[in-house]
């Protein structure tokens, strides 16, 4: 029988649960969440391996309209990955306001592609039975979905359903990354969104928005299974710097140590975590310091 391969491109609105349900594939953390709109700010790549087939994940940022400099970058990668996969899964999620429009623009460039189109209807866990029925018939009558799949990434019903929907269109091919391999980004980078990711939640308003971090040195002492983190968090304001620093340094020790905990589970080694904050004046709009911090 033939090795069967291929990549999926999991795109959608914002919020939706798609690093949610990469996470679910995996069976591991790689990409981070949060409640928070716009988490994903980079592609991620996740490979999943099966009996005999392989998928390689492609989690994207939230596809939406918008004017910030910075979006624009993370809308522009998520729909170039449209161009580079076997088949497109449109994750879109119940209970969040607002993402009708945003759905109906990636239908449109949907119906663009020759390429297999699943639909994940996610965070089912959050309405009644009996309701879910008319929300698949109402996605059907847009007219681009090979199938649809209601699903709980966090709870994981339908994901089975799904994997196998994925695996039936996969096609003859290689296998493009080794049986061990996870993801295709590294520790720097794992290390720098967990960061980012306690950021999310130990703040609020606009300060995640506005926040981005640097891995400036690991240090790995296999000997004593220690991880040695040095890492800046950069802000736009000095006004923000305060805010994540907390009186007397109390905020970011608790980010520190919320990031220490999950690393330490993800690396299953003792870390040891240096936190700065730096400001970058206005970073999120001027292209310059974009590229200096990885976007």
């Amino acid at each position: 029988m033939d090795f069967l391969s291929g990549f999926v491109a999991i795109i959608g609105p914002p919020n939706s649960g798609k690093s949610t349900l990469l996470n679910r594939f995996l069976g591991q953390k790689v990409a981070i969440t949060s409640p928070k709109p716009q988490t994903t700010r980079n592609r991620i790549l996740g490979v999943h391996n099966g009996d005999g087939y392989q998928i390689a994940f492609v989690d994207t940022p939230g596809i939406h309209r918008t004017r910030s400099r910075l979006h624009k970058s993370m809308v522009s990668s998520a729909k170039a990955s449209l161009q580079e996969v076997d088949i497109i899964l449109l994750v879109v999620g119940l209970g969040e306001a607002g993402h009708r429009d945003e759905v109906i623009d990636v239908v449109r460039l949907l119906k663009k592609t020759a390429r297999p189109v699943l639909l994940a209807i996610n965070k089912i866990d959050l309405i009644k039975k009996e309701n879910l029925l008319p929300l698949i018939e109402s996605y059907d009558t847009l007219g681009c979905f090979d199938s649809i799949i209601p699903l709980s990434a966090l709870y994981g019903d339908g994901v089975e359903i799904l994997r196998e929907e994925l695996r039936k269109r996969l096609s003859a091919g290689p296998q493009f990354f080794p049986p061990d391999m996870v993801t295709d980004k590294s520790k720097g980078f794992l290390i720098a969104e967990v960061i980012r990711e306690k950021i999310y939640y130990a703040t609020r308003g606009e300060l995640p928005y506005s926040s981005a971090v640097v891995v400036e040195e690991i240090e790995d002492d296999k000997k004593r299974n220690l991880l040695k983190v040095r890492a800046v968090i950069y802000v736009e304001k000095a006004s923000q710097r305060g805010i994540i620093l907390g009186k007397g340094g109390s905020l970011i020790k608790t980010i520190g140590k919320n990031a220490r905990l999950d690393l330490e589970r993800m690396f299953s080694a003792k870390v040891y975590l240096e936190l700065f904050v730096k400001v970058e004046k206005n970073w999120t709009r001027d292209s310059r310091s974009l590229r200096k911090l990885g976007y």
